[in-house]
């Protein structure tokens, strides 16, 4: 009996999460976002840069290493590194897309002013759950994720939030796959070895 419990306990959560999932708003500013990206990286050469700290900073770099694999230049940028010279990464024309869930993560607004005293249009595109957050005003697009609740019993620890961050970063990247019309073989130009290198032989 315990154990059936415990089950649907597990069941619960999961049902809870896709929830969230299912919840997250289908709003144009994803859109938008696909779009800038497609112009300033795969038009004006430039590159995206990823950033976030913490969890959230897990899943920006995440997001940078499948862009990358998928033709969409990107790299992540550790916003407090940033100020100890990585600034340096940045190039003109490159385009920042930064995940806070709170949108008042200091080290990512800090980012953003630091990187906007070098390139001063500099383009930046927030994935948070906080559409009107400190964040979401300074960034030119803003993508909410719904704000959905974290599942553990004192709603706090980072789950819900992190797998809604994580599916926006996966509909970003295949949607760009599509735009630019990446092929199984650029796949594998891209991705030599290991067991995906192999499926695209």
């Amino acid at each position: 009996m315990e154990d059936e419990k415990r089950l649907q306990t597990i069941k619960s959560l999961i049902d809870k999460e896709v929830e969230a999932i299912q919840s997250i708003p289908i709003e144009k500013s994803i859109l938008e976002a696909i779009d800038k990206i497609h112009y300033y990286v795969h038009k004006l050469k430039g590159k995206v840069v990823t950033s976030g700290i913490g969890k959230a900073g897990h899943i920006a770099h995440n997001i940078a290493m499948t862009l990358s694999s998928t033709g969409t230049r990107s790299v992540f940028l550790h916003p407090t590194e940033a100020q100890h010279g990585d600034l340096g990464i940045l190039g003109e024309n490159d385009i920042l897309l930064v995940i806070s869930n709170s949108g008042k993560t200091r080290e990512v607004i800090e980012l953003i002013n630091l990187a906007q005293n070098i390139y001063m249009d500099m383009q930046v595109i927030c994935i948070t759950g906080d559409d009107e957050s400190d964040l979401s005003e300074i960034s030119d697009v803003t993508i909410w994720t719904g704000g959905g609740t974290e599942i553990d019993r004192f709603e706090l620890v980072p789950t819900t939030s992190t797998t809604l961050m994580t599916i926006i970063g996966d509909i970003i990247v295949v949607q760009l796959m599509d735009k630019i019309d990446f092929t199984k073989e650029h796949y594998n130009l891209l991705h030599h070895s290991g067991y995906i290198g192999q499926q695209t032989k």
